[in-house]
């Protein structure tokens, strides 16, 4: 029940990792202790949240000033007597960025515990409540209205419905229960709506559950990054191949000012279904999202033109395209541990190949196409970098802008003037430190460095097809 220090990894997968991180170059390069350095610096920060917390604003249907007024009033009512400013990125100007304050160490735990899984932990530490459906196991005696102390079943060992778990488990912070053990077990019917209210999480930031809808969208900083790299014009036609749940999608097209088209596709039905609420909510005209596998998105040029507006699409039809590829996700934070295997990591490969190869094949002669992941790994990244070079000379590396993440890893044969064209957000290259009330009211020139370094582990590269 130790403080989470750092992911909890398979060992095939922890050595798999740090081989990436102590490559022959890099360790060229930095030397051997520094490499090793930056290794446990990257399994440290996984299991933490960013420092920052990051909100887009929609400035199609309001002002970034209104969104800090109304967003301010927002903290203020959810954290009365803290003054948490919320600070404009200057580079990416719709981006506001909110202090995240943690990790709080001297919380006071509670008789009545709450064991919740993984996945609803991590929300947790990012300024979510508690759902019935995340809630694994209660005290006996918990009812309605007690306060009672968050734990997230880390390795997911604990029976649904248990009255007390032993096991591996992390504290996340304090609530108050708004159902009773019985409400949310005993019931034929699964609960649905709020269970625990965090009123002491061990991370304090923001929860924007209905808050400020078509105003702003949730959105890790590199996420919003990438659709400024890509550059959408108003009148464009444009394709997002992996496009679920949307974030960048409809940021692509406030970008467009909702002008011209951007199709979504997503081969997971409930998936475009968000798709589409989020442009709803958004407000937006121009995104016609499909149910459809980007793998397969070529028509054959001999297929008669019954499709109408959706897929497959003619060779060439495209004049931007963004591959936010499906990969390991072994940048998302935070992530207390990875229960993949390492067969499982090294299966994205092939499947980003073939989404790529369709992608170069959709796009116009003078596009562009952006490469995406949010993971840290050399073969979801640099490797697929080369890779493309060598396999289609029709693309070229091209700078990026704006460029506020680093340059790309070592370990991929990729010479330094292409390293400094690709972008990669590594939080190992930041030191790991908690965040108190203190630091909240440090100056913009010293907290946006920050927010650039100490955030999701990110990947972007950006191509133009010669004509």
């Amino acid at each position: 029940m130790a403080f989470f220090p750092k992911i909890l990894l398979r060992s095939e997968l922890e050595s798999y990792l740090r081989n990436v991180f102590t490559n022959k170059e890099l360790v060229a390069a930095v030397g051997g202790p520094e490499a090793e350095s930056l290794f446990e610096n990257l399994l440290k920060h996984l299991a933490h949240p960013p420092s920052f917390t990051t909100v887009r604003v929609n400035p199609l249907s309001t002002s970034i000033e209104n969104v800090k007024s109304l967003l301010k009033e927002e903290i203020h009512k959810q954290f009365p007597g803290l003054n948490i400013p919320i600070l404009q990125h200057p580079i990416v100007p719709d981006l506001l960025l909110i202090p995240v304050i943690g990790p709080r160490r001297t919380l006071k735990q509670h008789p009545v515990q709450v064991i919740v899984g993984a996945q609803c932990g991590n929300a947790v530490l990012r300024g979510a409540h508690v759902y019935a459906a995340g809630i694994v196991s209660a005290s006996k005696w918990m009812k309605a209205g007690d306060e009672v102390s968050v734990f997230s079943d880390i390795e997911g060992k604990c029976k649904r419905g248990a009255k007390e778990f032993t096991g591996n488990k992390i504290f996340i912070g304090n609530g108050i229960s708004e159902l009773s053990r019985n409400e949310i077990f005993c019931c034929n019917n699964p609960v649905k709506g709020k269970g625990i209210k965090m009123t002491e999480p061990v991370y304090l930031s923001p929860s924007f559950d209905n808050v400020l809808s078509g105003y702003i969208f949730l959105q890790n900083l590199p996420s919003a990054v990438v659709s400024h790299v890509l550059n959408p014009q108003p009148g464009e036609r444009i394709l997002d191949m992996c496009a679920a749940p949307g974030g960048k999608t409809t940021h692509i097209a406030t970008l467009m000012e909702d002008q011209g088209e951007v199709i979504a596709l997503d081969k997971i039905a409930s998936k475009v279904e968000k798709i589409k609420q989020n442009a709803s909510v958004l407000k937006l005209k121009c995104i016609k999202a499909f149910c459809f596998n980007s793998t397969k998105a070529v028509r054959d040029q001999n297929c008669p033109d019954e499709q109408g507006d959706g897929p497959p699409f003619f060779p060439e039809s495209f004049d931007r395209i963004l591959l936010d590829a499906p990969c390991s996700g072994m940048g998302q934070r935070p992530n207390m541990v990875c229960p993949f295997s390492l067969k499982e990591l090294t299966s994205y490969q092939p499947l980003q190949r073939k989404l790529f190869s369709a992608a170069v094949e959709l796009l116009r002669p003078g596009g562009t196409l952006v490469y995406s992941t949010c993971t840290v790994t050399l073969s979801e990244n640099e490797e697929q970098v080369a890779w493309a070079l060598k396999t289609f000379p029709c693309l070229k590396l091209q700078p990026q802008e704006p460029h506020v993440g680093g340059e790309g890893m070592m370990g991929a044969e990729l010479p330094p003037d292409q390293l400094k064209l690709l972008q990669r957000f590594d939080p190992s290259r930041v030191e790991f430190c908690s965040v108190d009330t203190n630091h909240c009211s440090a100056q913009p020139s010293d907290t946006i460095p920050l927010a650039n370094k100490d955030t999701i582990g990110f990947f972007i590269a950006r191509f133009l097809k010669a004509r």
